[in-house]
């Protein structure tokens, strides 16, 4: 070009947040006409500096589309497991708010736009530690536990990277012990099923 090269950043528009929500139920209703149980994975990238608030905002506003469109395909809540980013401040954002801050924003903003007829949440934990992930969901489940408040669904993981991780690098060292292999492949999931049934369990045991 005559005056050089030109350059346009992109930037997430409600335009391409529309298109993947359709893209989503699509795919839910069509995993329900072939008789599977859709996983719906709307995700708000942990990657940038923005505030806990900012993390909020878009979530909702991405996951009341994502039910809109459910709607619209017709597809039946009651079948289907959602499977969401908690409500987290950028990875560089100077403000790291506590695993109880985390809980509240997340919960809330779930109340706000997700149907109670969804019977699970299975949180991503990818780009989180598998500590502070089992940390935060731990606080979700303690501060929301009935009587002092009933939560419509159940709050879990995907068996992902806060389980995996702890147990991939111990297999991956030079001489592993069987020992500490067997007890974390043991002590990992039990301790972050304890976390999701609200009991806390010992911080070295996540």
């Amino acid at each position: 070009m005559a005056r050089g090269n030109r350059f346009r950043r992109w930037h997430s528009q409600p335009g391409c947040i529309e298109a993947n929500a359709q893209a989503l139920a699509r795919y839910a209703a069509l995993c329900q006409e072939g008789g599977l149980v859709p996983v719906v994975e709307p995700e708000v990238l942990m990657a940038g500096n923005h505030t806990l608030e900012r993390s909020r905002e878009v979530t909702e506003e991405v996951l009341l589309r994502v039910f809109a469109a459910l709607h619209t395909q017709r597809v039946m809540l009651e079948g289907m497991i959602l499977k969401p980013n908690m409500v987290l401040p950028g990875l560089t954002c100077t403000t790291q708010e506590t695993a109880d801050e985390v809980a509240d924003a997340t919960v809330k903003c779930l109340l706000r736009v997700v149907a109670a007829a969804v019977p699970g949440i299975a949180f991503l934990s990818g780009g989180q530690s598998g500590q502070l992930a089992s940390a935060r969901l731990n606080a979700m489940n303690v501060r929301f536990k009935a009587p002092r408040a009933r939560l419509p669904w159940a709050l879990a993981f995907s068996f992902a990277r806060a389980i995996q991780r702890p147990a991939l690098e111990i297999w991956g060292a030079r001489r592993p012990t069987d020992w500490r292999r067997s007890k974390l492949c043991i002590i990992g999931p039990s301790a972050t099923g304890l976390r999701a049934a609200a009991n806390t369990v010992p911080d070295g045991n996540a």
